[in-house]
C-alpha cells in the first residue's frame, strides 16, 4: 500500500471503479470503493484515507454536497470528477475546498498524474502532540504569519487556522516568495507541479479562499494582493 494511505472512490458507475482499482493498485494504492455519496462521511471519519476520488454526477446526493459533508469534518484532499464542460461544477467543488478536478472522460494515466501531485507535498504528519525531540518543526515565517509545514496549518495572531491541502501548497508558495509579484502559470507550476491553462481560472478561486480565511485576522486582511495584469503578490515586509 502507498505510505500516504489507501484511496477511496466515490462514484455510481461500478465498470469506473473497477477499471481504477485495478489500476491504481498496480501502483501500490490501497483501494476502497463506495456506489454513492451515501455514508460516505462516516466512511471518511471512522477510517480516513489519504485521498479521496468524488464524483459530481451521482443519484440522490451529488459530489458537491458529500464534499461539503466531508469538509465538515476533514480536510482529505479530494479530487472531484466532473462533466466535460461544467465549470460551474468545477468552480463550486473549488470553492467547497476540493484540491483538484478532472473532467470525463479521461486517461488514467493523467488521474494517477494528480494524485501524486496532491500528494506529493502531503508529508505524513506527525501524529497528535508527537513531534520527535531530534527534529524540530518546520516552520515558514512571512509578514508575521507562520506556517507549520509538519501538521500543515497556518498561525495568526496566535489562532491555528486549517487549510485544505490545496489551500497550504498555494500559502506555501506565497510566503517562499515574499513581495515578489507572482503570475497565475507561475504559482499553478509551484504549487500543482502542471502547467497552468490560460482557461483555467481555478488559482483565482483557491486566493479568494485565502483571503477569505486572512479576513478575519486584521493584520492580515490585505495580505495578499492582486497585481493587475501579472497576479498576486504576498506583501511580507511589515
Amino acid at each position: 500500500m502507498n505510505d500516504n494511505g489507501d484511496i477511496l472512490i466515490i462514484d455510481d458507475d461500478e465498470k469506473l471503479r473497477a477499471l481504477l482499482t485495478e489500476y491504481l493498485e498496480g501502483y501500490g494504492f490501497g483501494v476502497r470503493t463506495l456506489p454513492s455519496g451515501d455514508g460516505a462521511v462516516d466512511v471518511v471519519r471512522s477510517a480516513p484515507p489519504g485521498l479521496v476520488i468524488l464524483d459530481v454526477m451521482m443519484p440522490g446526493r451529488n459530489g458537491l454536497d458529500v464534499l461539503r459533508d466531508i469538509r465538515g469534518h476533514s480536510r482529505v484532499p479530494v479530487i472531484m470528477l466532473t462533466a466535460k464542460g461544467e465549470d460551474t461544477d468545477r468552480i463550486v467543488g473549488l470553492e467547497l475546498g476540493a484540491d483538484d478536478y478532472l473532467p470525463k472522460p479521461f486517461n488514467p494515466r493523467e488521474l494517477l498524474a494528480r494524485i501524486k501531485a496532491v500528494l506529493r507535498r502531503l508529508d505524513a504528519p506527525a501524529a497528535e502532540g508527537q513531534v520527535p525531540a531530534q527534529r524540530p518543526v518546520p516552520l515558514l515565517e512571512a509578514g508575521g504569519l507562520t506556517l507549520n509545514l509538519a501538521r500543515q496549518v497556518l498561525l495568526a495572531q496566535g489562532a491555528e487556522v486549517e487549510l485544505s491541502a490545496t489551500e497550504f501548497r498555494l500559502l506555501r508558495v506565497l510566503m517562499e516568495n515574499p513581495d515578489t509579484a507572482m503570475t497565475r502559470d507561475e504559482l499553478m507550476t509551484l504549487a500543482w507541479d502542471r502547467d497552468f491553462s490560460a482557461y483555467d481560472r481555478s488559482i483565482d478561486v483557491h486566493i479568494s479562499k485565502l483571503r477569505s480565511l486572512l479576513r478575519s485576522y486584521p493584520a492580515h486582511a490585505r495580505r495578499i494582493r492582486t497585481v493587475w495584469g501579472t497576479g498576486y503578490l504576498f506583501v511580507g515586509a511589515e
